[in-house]
């Protein structure tokens, strides 16, 4: 074999690994979400309340070929079989960056989503993508799908929950002692709803829980050399899953869709069943 042709070979195994490899990523990103589960409890859940199944999404990023208004719908119905008290949705339901692209890619979210069911509801916050957008038309979808969007550091009373909700750090708008402030008027245990979870070293000590998404847990998390990107200004310590740090738990989803290309690889989307009761005594 000749140098010209052992190269072409070389050069044609090259592309065809790499069109497997982008072919694998692509049906990573369009795989149904790895359930995952944790019980957490909670040292100021009110005396006598039951335990509560919450499950936590985020990242929908509604608009590529990752996520469709079908996709949506199978994992709405996902979501159902796991019968959640509440389900919480942790930002990002729009892809990309135009101004004004949400009020024409939001529109395939609002019939999967109102198919969620959960008897304390289904709450909303908001992430960067959602701003960046057009932030009117997502809380508008999102109210016509029947969710709760808790405006920017605000809260509300949801079951045994004085659940809070942090406005998105990544664009500035997080103010988490207001977001504390407006907590403690309500009874029940503090829990923490935002998108990106960079607040949580800033977390007060009455306040255990954080929920969060934005990472997308790296989204393409190449083998020896990590994520081709981080998100979070602390890398790895918030980039997925379940931390505890001290009295403090930080639950960083995956997400379901994807940013940039419709590509996963090493990081599956996912979602989080959390059981949420009551610390032994």
């Amino acid at each position: 074999m000749t140098r010209y042709k052992a190269g072409l070979l070389v050069l044609a195994c090259l592309v065809l690994g790499g069109l497997a490899l982008m072919g694998y990523s692509f049906a990573e990103a369009r795989r149904d979400p790895v359930v995952r589960t944790a019980a957490i409890a909670l040292p100021d859940w009110p005396a006598g309340a039951p335990s509560i199944r919450a499950v936590l999404i985020s990242d929908v990023h509604i608009g590529t070929a990752a996520m469709d208004g079908a996709r949506l719908t199978r994992i709405v119905d996902q979501i159902n079989a796991l019968h959640p008290d509440i389900v919480l949705i942790a930002g990002d339901f729009i892809f990309g960056h135009e101004p004004g692209s949400a009020s024409r890619l939001g529109e395939a979210m609002v019939a999967p989503l109102s198919r969620l069911r959960a008897p304390l509801g289904v709450v909303a916050a908001l992430g960067n993508h959602d701003h960046w957008t057009g932030v009117e038309a997502v809380r508008d979808e999102l109210r016509r799908a029947g969710a709760t969007v808790v405006a920017d550091n605000a809260a509300i009373a949801r079951g045994p929950l004085a659940l809070g909700v942090a406005g998105d750090d990544f664009t500035g708008r997080a103010d988490l002692p207001a977001t504390v402030a407006a907590m403690r008027r309500f009874a029940g245990a503090r829990v923490i709803l935002t998108h990106s979870p960079d607040i949580a070293p800033n977390l007060p000590g009455d306040v255990s829980l954080l929920l969060a998404g934005h990472t997308h847990c790296g989204q393409v998390v190449l083998p020896l050399l990590g994520p081709i990107s981080e998100v979070s200004r602390f890398g790895a310590r918030y980039r997925c899953g379940v931390r505890r740090e001290g009295g403090r738990t930080v639950v960083v989803t995956a997400g379901l869709g994807t940013s940039g290309g419709p590509f996963r690889l090493g990081a599956p989307p996912d979602l989080w069943l959390l059981t949420l009761g009551p610390a032994p005594r």
